[in-house]
């Protein structure tokens, strides 16, 4: 556990007073030069000085020292052992940059581990020559032209840009329409991935790889402090190639699909389909507006492919040998840009012992920050850790800092990596993402203040368990029905994430905490459904349905025994018509005997006013605050209240205060 202290029955305050190091950031700390233990040993003392808790060693543009050298474990060994003699903690990051996945190229230059996908295409690359060929400076598909030819299809679209009919085809053969063909290809080598490539997330062996060359080197170098003095390895971006759509249903784009040698093979043991033989229904819409089962059994499998071979995987190492895995997912923040990249979020989360986030360029995500949260919650995890402060600028000020800590420590934020802390201003490195936090900042010295206000934070809101009533389906799955081309399909997606967006600012705004429930993850949370919803370690005594077309039957089934044993279900906005993306009755039917809203946000807040824990208004208008968030816990026979701004605060005088009410369910000495 993290959080040893917390076993105490209640906060000491000499604890308070002086956190300790658990209870302090950690920030990227930089190796962007040549490595040495006099300068290692002089900036982890200055950390120190400026309130850290600790730091995370992580590989960035312009390191000297060869990674994984004997030398660079020298000097990863140095730093646990300083930061034992300081009283601090010594975190462990997975890659040479990012994304995670590759061990710098020591993984992928053995050509069997690199990253695949599918390209599909109007260009036979029969006698085509190489030199089309697209350098990968991304962890996303290049134009490689090294494909292996999968299957060929003739495809005819109605006047409406529908599939009107396809097959199957020879690749000599002539097409009736349009002749499309499906190949299986790498990435081209690129500096982005020292002139090798990204690795392949949807392969166990592949990662199994980068386990045995990261994980276990670094197990036998400092393995003895896992879950010490080394508390955590951070996993950063991990993704598949990223899925592209076509912008009109008639262009003659090629489109990307994460892919793998046996990925049609283990989608019909798991489906009773061959995927091949159905390609064209992941690219185009289907007549009449009818979804295909096809399609979101596919963005299923994948995203299940990718969580059991990285996330599991690496978990799974993580907990045998006594340390958290820790780090964030690429692009968590909307629906769209987490099935292009992952799938879904929350799915790989359950294999985190520590789950995390990335928050940078002063944004304010509610839904990144509430999936980790959620997962927390659920898995009974000892908190939520998040990548904040970068891309900010050198301008950014304490106010900032405390801020975006604030609001982020409301939804669950307990390890903070401030990125970034540049070791060297060399060359390149003083383009890395600025500003430095570290002795670069003319502040440097002050900054254990704001260390100081996180940590006491800490001390409290790691203690005990939140407490929230309220479960909202995630919709991430409705949102895979129309990933189909721009022009038919956009408007839709785009409506789908703003309500995803819009809902949890209205709850979280309108002072309603809430987790979300991922529904491929139910079944192993929830075995039988009661009412209140057991979800892992957290029960919910309300149950948002938040405009979902299709929900899973699982889903359903745990819905209908927890409304038959009395719990509130409420369906917001559109009826659901689907079940596992099958037109069905039984969501309907569910929905008939429950309570149904419009999706608007005076709807949704009257509903759940009598489950409100916290009402904060304004003193003088008596309206809602708008602006303002919460976090509340249950601590033996106490509570824990944590109110922050929810929002940017104008910047125009500091004196001027907010008059709020604050008023909690229950009688309480404050």
């Amino acid at each position: 556990m993290l959080y040893e202290k917390n076993r105490e029955k209640s906060l000491p305050l000499l604890l308070f007073q002086n956190p300790t190091s658990e209870y302090r950031g950690a920030p990227f700390w930089s190796w962007n030069c040549a490595l040495t233990k006099e300068l290692l040993g002089d900036q982890i003392e200055i950390f120190k000085q400026m309130g850290f808790g600790g730091f995370h060693m992580h590989p960035r543009a312009g390191l000297v020292t060869p990674y994984l050298s004997d030398e660079f474990m020298d000097m990863v060994k140095f730093c646990v052992d300083k930061a034992k003699s300081e009283e601090m903690l010594a975190y462990l990051y997975d890659e040479d940059r990012w994304p995670s996945g590759f061990a710098g190229g020591l993984v992928t230059k053995d050509e069997k581990y690199r990253a695949k996908y599918l390209r599909f295409t109007t260009n036979s690359y029969k006698n085509s020559e190489i030199s089309g060929a697209d350098i990968d400076l991304a962890a996303k598909a290049s134009k490689s032209k090294n494909g292996r030819l999968l299957c060929c299809y003739d495809v005819t679209l109605d006047e409406n840009g529908c599939l009107k009919e396809f097959k199957t085809t020879d690749e000599n053969a002539k097409a009736q329409g349009i002749k499309w063909y499906a190949y299986l290809e790498t990435p081209m080598p690129s500096p982005k991935f020292n002139d090798q490539t990204y690795v392949n997330t949807l392969e166990k062996e592949a990662i199994d790889r980068f386990k045995e060359i990261t994980y276990e080197a670094y197990k036998e170098k400092v393995g003895d402090d896992f879950g010490g003095a080394v508390p955590s390895i951070f996993t950063d971006e991990p993704q598949f190639s990223h899925k592209t759509v076509l912008s009109f249903p008639d262009e003659k784009k090629d489109v990307v699909l994460p892919w793998t040698d046996n990925l049609n093979e283990t989608f019909s043991e798991e489906y009773g389909d061959n995927l091949l033989s159905k390609l064209p229904e992941l690219i185009w819409e289907l007549p009449d507006g009818k979804v295909s089962v096809v399609r979101y059994n596919y963005h299923d499998h994948v995203t299940e492919r990718f969580a059991q071979a990285f996330a599991d995987n690496l978990g799974k190492w993580c907990d045998e040998n006594g340390l958290l895995f820790t780090g964030h997912m690429m692009a968590e923040e909307n629906l769209r840009s987490q099935t292009l990249t992952i799938g879904e979020a929350m799915r790989s989360y359950r294999s985190f012992g520590l789950p995390g986030i990335d928050m940078l360029c002063n944004y304010f995500e509610y839904t990144t920050a509430k999936q980790a949260q959620s997962a927390s919650h659920q898995f009974g995890n000892p908190g939520v850790l998040s990548e904040l402060y970068g891309v900010t600028g050198w301008h950014f000020d304490f106010r900032g800092h405390k801020i975006q800590g604030d609001w982020q420590a409301a939804l669950g934020v307990t390890t903070r990596v401030h990125h970034l802390s540049w070791t060297s201003m060399a060359g390149e490195a003083k383009r890395d993402y600025p500003a430095s936090i570290n002795y670069q900042s003319p502040w440097f010295k002050e900054y254990r203040l704001i260390e100081n206000h996180f940590a006491r934070v800490n001390t409290a809101l790691t203690r005990g368990k939140a407490v929230v009533r309220v479960g909202v389906i995630h919709p991430i799955e409705s949102y895979w029905l129309h990933w189909g081309p721009e022009s038919q399909t956009r408007l839709k997606r785009d409506q789908i994430d703003e309500n995803f967006h819009q809902l949890a600012q209205w709850l979280l705004l309108g002072s309603i905490d809430f987790d979300y429930i991922c529904e491929s993850l139910l079944p192993i949370q929830c075995e039988k459904a009661s009412a209140p919803l057991q979800v892992g370690e957290m029960s919910y005594d309300v149950i948002v349905v938040p405009g979902c077309e299709t929900l899973r039957s699982t889903t359903l089934e745990r819905l209908a025994h927890f409304k038959k044993s009395g719990g509130r279900l409420i369906f917001m906005g559109e009826e659901p018509k689907y079940l596992d993306a099958l037109e069905s009755d039984a969501p309907k039917a569910l929905l008939s005997i429950s309570e149904h809203i419009p999706f608007a946000r005076a709807d949704i807040l009257q509903a759940l006013g009598d489950v409100r824990q916290v009402e904060l208004r304004d003193r003088r208008s008596g309206e809602l605050t708008n602006n303002l968030i919460y976090q509340l816990r249950q601590d033996n026979d106490c509570r824990w209240l944590f109110i922050a701004h929810g929002k940017i605060p104008p910047k125009v005088d500091n004196t001027i205060c907010q008059t709020v009410k604050i008023s909690i369910d229950g009688m309480w000495n404050i």
